[in-house]
């Protein structure tokens, strides 16, 4: 995924799903977490939301170690202009014929 010119990692589409509706529900929770502690100003309570988060996208193959297995290297949060996914990404932006 191409997020401001840059690349995000997406979620395992092999997970099963009942599976991944679970990590995304932890995920959001976690998030919503992160929002109060945040609006309390509760450092402790913010780290471990954070970490919550983390744990959640790792289980999601958001982050961690990756979940293909063909040998790509993982341009996770690069800028797409400097990974050989530039040209796909240029010939998205052309109007199809």
């Amino acid at each position: 995924m191409v997020v401001r010119g840059r690349l995000w990692r997406v979620a395992n589409p092999d997970l099963p799903e009942h599976q991944r509706e679970s990590f995304v529900r932890a995920l959001m929770t976690a998030r919503r977490e992160v929002k109060a502690a945040l609006a309390e100003n509760d450092k402790g309570r913010l780290a471990a939301a954070r970490q919550s988060v983390n744990a959640a996208k790792i289980a999601l193959g958001e982050r961690g170690p990756v979940w293909w297995n063909d040998g790509a290297p993982d341009y996770n949060r690069h800028l797409i202009k400097n990974t050989p996914y530039l040209e796909w990404y240029e010939q998205l932006a052309k109007p199809q014929a």
